[in-house]
């Protein structure tokens, strides 16, 4: 079978050419993905946008109206660290129900890959670091409220703790949440996840991969989950501008092939998110984050279910 790839032409809208956030590597992945022969433009998954009542199944439903209706304060706009538009509000709605449709595909398929998702810094009534609606947490809820998972394990590899996701489902038992980040990394207040493992400045490839396998060796079997959401930031490389870690790409592909052999090995289905990755090079970021799709093809060649 062929790995479903959900994307959606929405996902990079204008943009301040230098601004921080490097809003056009959406784009520039599926370039990448179809000019590197894993994909082509017409076998992408077209995600519909988020219906808001699963929006508000993690967030504040007065907080939904204000993005949306651009009310946001300028506190707010501030703490979020991205310009309002509409173009931005429709692309937010949008990658959450790419998201959603990646969980859905991954129950059927066994394993599906968005390229966006893994916005874990939004919390339940503001936006923070980038994140506006966290996509992991209305996932989790989405699939637990309609039947369609008993347990759901997010497994977070982005170099940043994934804090607001695991504020808002720390009274959802079921949702159990994994953050794998640098220690002294936004953000500056931590979080409680159910498992943080803070990991030191300047960790390399061998060391990273011992606690990947070791915590999905552990966590695996003991929880059970009835599926997996993967976020695989990028920002754990050693070129990153936001990271402090010494990953290198080979390393990156280890720790995705790592998930999903751990996870389709057990028949546990996976969603891959890409997560947060940052660097002027726009089109090395892009490449970085297709390490992702690739390493999930490769896998699912040898581990297909259904």
């Amino acid at each position: 079978m062929h790995l479903p790839l959900v994307y959606h032409d929405d996902y990079s809208p204008p943009f301040p050419p230098n601004h921080r956030f490097p809003m056009e590597k959406f784009r520039l992945l599926r370039d990448h993905l179809i000019d590197s022969g894993l994909t082509r433009d017409a076998d992408l998954l077209r995600p519909e946008l988020c219906p808001p009542d699963v929006l508000a199944l993690a967030h504040c439903p007065a907080y939904i109206a204000r993005f949306l209706g651009g009310d946001l304060s300028h506190d707010e706009v501030r703490r979020l660290g991205l310009p309002w538009s509409e173009a931005l509000a429709r692309r937010t709605i949008r990658a959450v129900g790419g998201s959603l449709l990646c969980a859905d595909l991954a129950l059927q398929h066994g394993i599906a890959c968005h390229l966006a998702g893994g916005t874990h810094h939004a919390h339940y009534d503001h936006a923070s670091g980038f994140c506006i609606f966290n996509d992991l947490a209305v996932i989790a809820r989405y699939l637990l409220e309609s039947g369609k998972a008993g347990r759901v394990l997010i497994f977070d590899c982005d170099v940043h703790q994934g804090d607001g996701t695991a504020r808002l489902l720390e009274n959802e038992p079921e949702a159990i949440t994994v953050s794998l980040h640098c220690e002294k990394n936004f953000p500056a207040r931590k979080a409680r996840s159910d498992w943080d493992i803070p990991l030191p400045n300047g960790m390399g490839d061998a060391d990273y991969l011992k606690v990947v396998n070791d915590s999905l060796s552990y966590l695996l079997p003991l929880y059970q989950p009835d599926i997996v959401l993967y976020d695989a930031g990028v920002d754990v490389h050693r070129d990153d501008a936001l990271g402090y870690l010494q990953l290198t790409d080979a390393g990156i592909a280890a720790r995705d092939e790592a998930v999903f052999e751990h996870c389709l090995g057990r028949d546990i289905p996976v969603v891959g998110v890409i997560g947060g990755g940052y660097d002027k090079d726009r089109a090395a970021l892009a490449r970085r984050h297709g390490i992702l799709h690739h390493s999930a093809a490769r896998v699912l060649t040898g581990n297909a279910i259904g």
